[in-house]
């Protein structure tokens, strides 16, 4: 069984919006076989955020450009819902920079294979988990960006140091904190410069 799928051994359950049919019915398909749920299809980006109310998915993998609406403008909606894996062309470099500022968690080059959509759907997933784990350690917006951006830069530093993954080293953040009696914005501050931080 793949990693993300839940522990008690459930699928993980995912939601397509891609308007091109063939490309949906593969896409569909590769998932269905690596074993993962497609709980919902949807060909554009309104059909899109309708379905995710609906079926609250594990996941929702949208496609960047769909009529109606757009992959980007649905994904701003289905944040709050779900983590979202954008589907993108080579070409649509500041489409993808638009896609991350929306919230994104992670992102596929078209043409692509299950080989490259497995681990993005991991880091999608995987990054919603801590971005929820953040939400409830801080309750201000602006300071719990501000704490995403230096837990990023500290998992960053501890995963050259120590030869490790980035879910490996945000529990090592996260376990610091509660060893250190700590919150994380204050260990990953430790990490990125360990003389800025006052003695306790």
């Amino acid at each position: 069984m793949n990693s993300t799928q839940a522990s008690a051994g459930t699928r993980a359950r995912i939601l397509v919006a891609e308007d091109e049919t063939i490309i949906r019915m593969d896409l569909v398909e590769m998932l269905i076989e690596a074993g993962y749920d497609v709980v919902g299809q949807a060909s554009n980006g309104q059909e899109a955020i309708a379905m995710a109310r609906e079926l609250v998915p594990d996941l929702a993998i949208l496609d960047v450009k769909m009529p109606i609406l757009d992959g980007i403008s649905a994904a701003e909606e289905i944040i709050s819902i779900a983590p979202v894996l954008m589907l993108t062309a080579f070409s649509q470099k500041e489409l993808v920079e638009r896609a991350r500022d929306a919230g994104v968690m992670a992102y596929v080059v078209k043409p692509f294979s299950i080989d490259d959509l497995n681990p993005a759907i991991e880091i999608a997933m995987s990054r919603h988990k801590q971005m929820a784990t953040l939400a409830r350690e801080v309750d201000d917006l602006n300071d719990r960006l501000e704490t995403r951006k230096l837990i990023d830069r500290a998992k960053g530093i501890l995963m050259q140091a120590l030869s490790i993954s980035e879910p490996e080293a945000f529990s090592w953040i996260q376990r610091a904190a509660m060893d250190r009696r700590m919150s994380m914005k204050e260990v990953a501050l430790a990490v990125i410069s360990p003389s800025a931080v006052p003695e306790r």
